[in-house]
């Protein structure tokens, strides 16, 4: 038997039951080639010794980590998505009893590392990306880990993907917006920073499609790309409404966006929505608090299922390593939108309102 002071090893338990660490190893992972006989008999003896069988040691076997990577950008690039996503993605792959391993990524530094090193080779059995979109390069980078790689919120062709069609959801969301009688739309985008760029950019494309499909003529004076923090969100929307004609609506490309885009105008003084009507997407968890329409999407659905396209993969490795789902969208009406300003009052009611003397300076004005 073992010292009290000593943990229990496979050789140990091989000992104990009279067989070879070879068959201790086979019987404690499940092999179907040991005899029931000789599992029992092994299985009683680890339990005598208190030990279990560790990750590590079963992958120098089966050559298998029991770990599932995950790629993705600093979390407060899109703090309530990312977050909602990877406590899904944890949730599968703890029913699979799958280990979870992050990799941040915040800077093109940081970046360029990862995809020079791929420090996922050895360290896990499969790779989510999610979030960001890679170039050609990258993703030919992560062919070489020799890993089922899926990707998590982007269409990637020829490889496997979990994703909402973002321009099908700006178009719903224009549609809304061009029903309720507004014509002058201004969309309000993040901007590529630190050479990422998501996937939530092709909502310009749905933006642009329900104009053209209204016969509208597309403005890029009407399309703001701005750095998503409070700062660069108050210079947009100063932008907004220092145009000679300003729009009776903008549409957000994320909620988390609409929200400080809903608190810069109220603190011009500017009425939401009798002057002005804001529109989002994701259906944030304080879009419904905060009265804000949105197009909805599922983080928590696009993780799940993610997760389990890489549990299926890995459970069948002869199965199409290049599934995609794509999943729905709807529109979320709320307070925030509704008919535009009758003609001819659009600018009294922004010179009626208290305090808005620095919404045509908002564009320099300090968060």
């Amino acid at each position: 038997m073992v010292g009290e002071q000593r943990q229990a090893t496979m050789a140990d338990v091989a000992r104990e039951a009279g067989v070879s660490v070879s068959t201790v190893s086979r019987a404690l992972r499940g092999v179907p080639t040991v005899s029931p006989e000789t599992r029992s008999c092994v299985e009683r003896a680890a339990r005598e010794l208190s030990f279990v069988l560790s990750r590590s040691a079963s992958s120098l076997v089966t050559g298998k980590t029991r770990r599932v990577a995950v790629l993705i950008p600093d979390l407060p690039r899109a703090p309530w998505f990312l977050g909602t996503a990877l406590t899904a993605i944890a949730e599968v792959l703890r029913e699979a009893e799958l280990d979870l391993l992050v990799y941040v990524v915040g800077n093109k530094s940081e970046r360029a590392a990862f995809f020079d090193r791929l420090p996922a080779r050895r360290n896990a059995d499969a790779l989510m990306v999610v979030s960001f979109i890679l170039t050609e390069e990258e993703r030919e980078r992560l062919d070489e880990l020799g890993v089922p790689v899926v990707f998590a919120s982007q269409h990637t062709a020829d490889r496997a993907s979990v994703y909402i069609d973002d321009a099908e959801g700006a178009r719903k969301g224009m549609q809304h917006l061009l029903n309720l009688g507004h014509r002058r739309i201004a969309h309000m985008q993040s901007a590529v920073v630190e050479s990422f760029a998501w996937s939530a950019h092709d909502r310009l494309t749905g933006y642009r499609q329900a104009l053209e499909d209204a016969g509208l003529p597309y403005d890029e004076s009407l399309v703001v790309r701005t750095e998503n923090s409070r700062q660069g969100i108050r210079e947009g929307v100063g932008v907004l409404l220092s145009l000679p004609h300003m729009p009776t609506a903008v549409f957000v490309e994320t909620d988390e966006m609409a929200f400080e885009v809903l608190s810069v105008l109220r603190s011009c003084g500017i009425d939401v929505p009798g002057r002005m009507s804001v529109l989002g997407f994701d259906d944030h968890s304080l879009a419904e608090a905060l009265d804000l329409s949105t197009v909805a999407q599922s983080a928590a659905r696009t993780g799940r299922i993610a997760a389990e396209l890489v549990t299926s993969i890995l459970a069948d490795p002869s199965g199409d390593p290049t599934r995609h789902v794509v999943l729905p969208t709807h529109l979320v009406p709320r307070g925030s939108t509704g008919p535009p300003p009758r003609e001819g009052h659009a600018e009294t009611a922004v010179a009626a309102q208290p305090g808005t003397r620095p919404a045509g300076s908002a564009g320099n004005a300090d968060s």
